[in-house]
């Protein structure tokens, strides 16, 4: 990454934030800054003041850190914002280390695919012997 070779450790999340959105964006990208994140709770749409550092793609949600080590609490908010935004990937990218292969942590969100779902369902049907799903 650029901005991390360039600027190395040290600053603040929002100068690394800055700089990934301009490199991305010159890349060509599709890349959302501080995008608000509702939380749909009883059929309402509530503004709770979740965002999202950058979304890239409308399918990436990159969340900025510049702390001592990521942990556990940086991918519960991680896995958050992909529930809320129905996203499948996110990346926590912490530039206060030497090397930033070092500082990035894949995040994966295992929501349930309807369209798995009925993959799962017709399987069934076919190897149950009564062509019925089992319950």
């Amino acid at each position: 990454m650029r901005a991390h070779s360039a600027l190395g450790p040290g600053l603040l999340e929002s100068a690394y934030q800055e700089c990934l959105f301009f490199e991305l964006v010159k890349e060509s990208l599709f890349v959302e800054k501080q995008k608000p994140m509702p939380l749909v709770y009883s059929d309402v749409k509530l503004e709770c003041g979740y965002r999202v550092d950058l979304m890239v793609e409308r399918r990436v949600i990159l969340e900025i850190k510049s702390v001592e080590a990521i942990n556990d609490i940086h991918l519960a908010q991680v896995l958050t914002y992909l529930k809320l935004a129905n996203c499948p990937l996110g990346l926590i990218i912490n530039f206060n280390v030497l090397h930033l292969r070092e500082g990035i942590r894949r995040v994966v969100n295992h929501y349930d695919d309807s369209a798995s779902s009925a993959k799962t369902s017709a399987a069934s049907a076919v190897n149950s012997p009564s062509g019925r799903t089992q319950p």
